[in-house]
């Protein structure tokens, strides 16, 4: 499933080729592809004659605003707030941009045009991934509910060593688990978790109310590095995530343990072991983070 760097890096690439696309066409491919209330033919409606906005991320969402405009002010036309779209991409969405018409995947699940026949695609091959409309007079928590029990964001600055101690004080579960329980902190998954952990030099295995105040500060700053340097890498290549361009990223063969089982440490050198924890493979060094 795409962690924060890899939504990070579709948001980015949403907000260079969509700027000024309005929407002159849709078409759902796939109904259940659309969360929101009125299903697809709401979402089509609600959509055409919008122009997309500024995109933000929160967690593993992606959030564009929509404005329309209003042609009675030509040549000055002013724009209006038209709600939102919302997007969580899941295990294996991704969004294509087409210049050119051709025939979509099997796979497709959304189209959008614009007036000069230029295309933005939502590919989803396992059809996990959602699409919600947004109405101008709604709260966008009322309509995305899950955005509500989303903890901070590693980058911002709640985000503190005090936050996590609280939060974790008492907590019998492996460190693994918290890591990916987005109610503590939004965007990370298996990937940068494991990552993280082992730069910290913590088995994943340790219970997450028993780290101490040093170890939470290791931990928070590693795990903000390593985020970091993936978004600098365009996300990893080792998710089903691509960019809108087809490719996906760089940080896979930078990876200090995350799919290296039977591989030698990149410090030590003993072979890297992979365990499940809470239903999710996890790699580490029993050496580095014993």
């Amino acid at each position: 499933m795409p962690e924060l760097p890899e939504v990070e890096t579709v948001r980015k690439g949403l907000e260079d080729c969509l700027g000024n696309f309005c929407i002159h066409n849709v078409e759902v491919l796939r109904d259940r592809a659309i969360a929101s209330p009125g299903g697809s033919s709401t979402f089509i409606k609600k959509l055409k004659g919008k122009t997309f906005g500024e995109w933000k991320r929160r967690g593993k969402y992606l959030l564009a605003s929509l404005y329309k405009t209003n042609l009675k002010n030509s040549p000055t036309s002013s724009y209006f707030y038209a709600g939102s779209l919302g997007v969580h991409l899941r295990m294996t969405g991704y969004f294509q941009w087409n210049k050119n018409p051709s025939e979509p995947c099997k796979h497709t699940r959304v189209r959008f045009w614009n007036e000069q026949g230029d295309e933005l695609r939502f590919v989803d091959t396992r059809s996990f991934g959602q699409l919600w409309w947004v109405p101008p007079g709604q709260s966008i928590e009322e309509v995305i509910t899950g955005l509500k029990s989303l903890g901070p964001e590693p980058f911002s600055s709640s985000f503190t060593t005090d936050y996590l101690k609280n939060k974790l004080m008492g907590s019998k579960r492996a460190i693994k688990s918290s890591l990916l329980d987005q109610s503590i902190v939004a965007g990370v998954g298996n990937i940068y978790s494991d990552e993280s952990l082992f730069l910290s030099c913590i088995n994943p295995h340790q219970k997450a109310g028993s780290l101490n105040k040093k170890q939470l500060e290791l931990l928070r700053e590693n795990l903000i590095k390593v985020l970091e340097l993936s978004i600098g890498s365009g996300g990893t290549t080792f998710s089903d995530f691509r960019d809108l361009e087809g490719v996906n990223g760089n940080y896979g063969g930078q990876a200090w343990v995350y799919k290296r089982k039977n591989s030698p440490c990149r410090k030590c050198g003993t072979e890297i072991i992979r365990d499940v924890i809470s239903g999710r493979g996890t790699h580490w060094c029993p050496k580095c983070q014993s």
